[in-house]
């Protein structure tokens, strides 16, 4: 029986288009596809019954690091001369994670029906990206899927390591933050109101720092409830916010210009353009296309922007050093370079190079703020509390004064 599929696909002027065919498999789609003079980016069927909808949904994504080690076995086991399904048969016993094991279960049975395993893996978005598919596609049509996976797995495990770094550069901080808020909190909802009637029974006025922070120490008191439902709500409507297409290009700009941690931020998604572009070039993925998916993978709208503007001008014949050179998220480091690997046939290993050199700038830089944070944090937190003590004891100064 027919199922329906939607596609994803490119004209030969290379313009996006999307829509739905009929057919019995994802196969004859493509050749269909194809035929008509496109070039299919993304197919994925449209209903599959409830019990598989309600699968989709409640499955979770894979961890990067299962899918590095499955890239590197998976690798391995074709270099080897195993056969597809055999490989896929094994992954599926070995592998540590049960959510991975579950989608190569499903993935090795599609390919047995007839479907590519690039096809296969695209109607599992949680656990293979586009990047991932789309490498995976190119290897097979050019005979090197091995070479594809183990350049996977090395991307993979890049992105794993960056991530770490930049996790913990931004854990420490977080949670002492939160620590010292929670202090804070208790002092102004236990401590301080202890002194509220000492202070009356002095009489007199009460210096001004005293009187704020027993204003404020009232106001936490009193509606407790709707401070935290007011500080919820402002979480769920920021969250809502940055998930427009506009809210999200304003927070990742200003994240590029915090001070201490925009230089983080900007290096790490100058390391994600370079090495998704680059490893899809080296694959074989028509740039057009890798722009495409630069433009998903590199985690910044505003590196997004330019790379949407880059494809814009890469249809247009200009070259890819040009256009970037009108954006200043783009060091010129960066474009220059890039210049270079253009006139010098050697694209390739020019983004490796810019993505080794900013992974290594960003593990330099995590270096850094781990040791300027440390201070900055007791400051702050010494800080907060002295201002609190202070402004409780300023009263007492004049006690002597009310005795005499």
């Amino acid at each position: 029986m027919p199922e329906t599929f939607t596609y994803r696909a490119r004209d030969r002027e290379g313009s996006l288009t999307t829509g739905e065919l009929q057919a019995d498999n994802r196969t004859l789609v493509v050749s269909r596809l194809r035929e008509q003079g496109f070039i299919p980016l993304e197919i994925t069927q449209k209903s599959g019954g409830l019990k598989r909808e309600i699968t989709f949904l409640s499955r979770k994504k894979v961890k990067l690091k299962a899918l590095s080690i499955f890239s590197r076995q998976f690798a391995t086991m074709i270099n080897s001369g195993l056969p597809l399904l055999r490989a896929l048969a094994i992954l599926e016993q070995q592998t540590e994670s049960k959510e991975l094991a579950k989608v190569i279960g499903e993935v090795r049975l599609d390919v047995e029906k007839g479907s590519s395993l690039s096809e296969a893996m695209a109607q599992h978005p949680k656990a293979f990206s586009r990047l991932y598919v789309a490498m995976t596609r190119a290897g097979e049509t050019g005979g090197v899927l091995d070479q594809v996976l183990l350049r996977l797995a090395d991307t993979l495990e890049r992105e794993v390591e960056l991530r770490r770094r930049v996790k913990s550069a931004m854990t420490y901080p977080v949670v002492v933050l939160i620590i010292v808020s929670l202090i804070l909190i208790a002092m102004m909802v236990l401590v301080v109101p202890q002194f509220e009637g000492l202070f009356k029974d002095l009489g007199g006025s009460l210096p001004l720092p005293t009187r704020i922070l027993l204003a404020v120490s009232t106001v936490f008191k009193k509606f407790f409830l709707f401070v935290f439902l007011a500080v919820g709500l402002g979480i769920f409507g920021f969250r809502q916010w940055i998930k427009t297409e506009k809210g999200r290009y304003s927070f990742d700009k200003l994240k590029l210009k915090i001070p201490i941690f925009g230089p983080l931020f900007h290096k790490t998604a100058m390391s994600r353009f370079a090495r998704t572009l680059g490893a899809l070039s080296r694959s074989g993925v028509p740039l057009l296309q890798a722009l495409d998916i630069v433009q998903e993978t590199v985690s910044n709208a505003v590196v997004a922007e330019a790379v949407k503007d880059l494809q814009a001008a890469v249809k247009e014949g200009e070259s890819l050093a040009a256009p970037l050179s009108r954006h200043e998220v783009f060091p010129p480091m960066v474009v220059q370079m890039l210049a270079v690997g253009e006139e010098t046939g050697a694209l390739d290993t020019m983004l490796e190079k810019i993505a080794n050199f900013y992974d290594d700038e960003v593990a330099a830089t995590v270096d850094a703020l781990t040791a300027l944070i440390e201070p900055l944090l007791i400051v702050m937190v010494g800080g907060s509390v002295g201002l609190i003590v202070i402004a409780l004891y300023l009263p007492m100064f004049r006690i002597f004064d009310l005795i005499e």
